[in-house]
C-alpha cells in the first residue's frame, strides 16, 4: 500500500471518528477550525515534497506558498471573524506573489517571475499598510515600483542598441 493511501485512510478514519462522536454529543466540534485544513495541509504538504526531493517540480511551489499563505489567513478568519478579512484582503495578493517567488528562488530563476512578484507584492503590501501600519507604504511603493520599471526599461533599450 502506497503511503499517501495511508494517510487519506487515517484522515479519513479520524474525520468519521470525530464527526460521529460530535453527532452523538460526546465532544463540540465545529467545521470553523477545521476547513483552514483544505488549504493548509495541501500547501504545507507540496513544501515538504519538494524540499525533500519526493516531488523534484518546481512548479508546485506556485500552489504551495498560495495554499499556505490562504491556510494561515484563514485560520485568523476563523479565530477572529469573518470582519478580519476587512484587513486580511491584501494576502490574496501576497499570497500569488509569495508562489511565483518560491519558484524564482528554488526553481527556474526566469527574471521574468520578478516583474509578477514586485506588482502584486507591492500591492498587497502597500493596501496591508495602510491597514496595520503607521507608516503609509503608498508615498514610498508605488514611485518606487515606478522608478524600477524606468529603469529596467531604460537598461533594456540601451542593451538592445548596443
Amino acid at each position: 500500500m502506497r503511503n499517501s493511501n495511508m494517510v487519506m485512510g487515517a484522515v479519513l478514519v479520524a474525520l468519521g471518528c470525530i464527526l460521529l462522536l460530535s453527532n452523538l454529543g460526546y465532544i463540540n466540534f465545529s467545521w470553523d477550525y477545521i476547513w483552514p485544513m483544505a488549504l493548509l495541509l495541501p500547501g504545507i504538504y507540496l513544501h515538504f515534497a519538494f524540499f525533500t526531493k519526493i516531488d523534484k517540480n518546481p512548479g508546485n511551489l506556485v500552489p504551495a506558498g498560495i495554499l499556505t499563505t490562504y491556510g494561515l489567513m484563514a485560520y485568523v478568519v476563523a479565530f477572529f471573524g469573518w470582519g478580519t478579512m476587512a484587513s486580511l484582503w491584501p494576502f490574496i495578493l501576497l499570497g500569488i506573489a509569495i508562489g511565483l517567488l518560491e519558484l524564482y528562488l528554488f526553481g527556474t530563476h526566469d527574471k521574468g517571475l520578478l516583474i509578477p512578484v514586485a506588482i502584486l507584492g507591492g500591492l498587497g503590501l502597500m493596501f496591508l499598510s495602510k491597514s496595520y501600519f503607521f507608516f503609509d507604504l503608498r508615498k514610498v511603493v508605488i514611485p518606487a515600483i515606478l522608478v524600477i520599471l524606468g529603469v529596467l526599461m531604460l537598461s533594456k533599450r540601451e542593451h538592445k542598441q548596443g
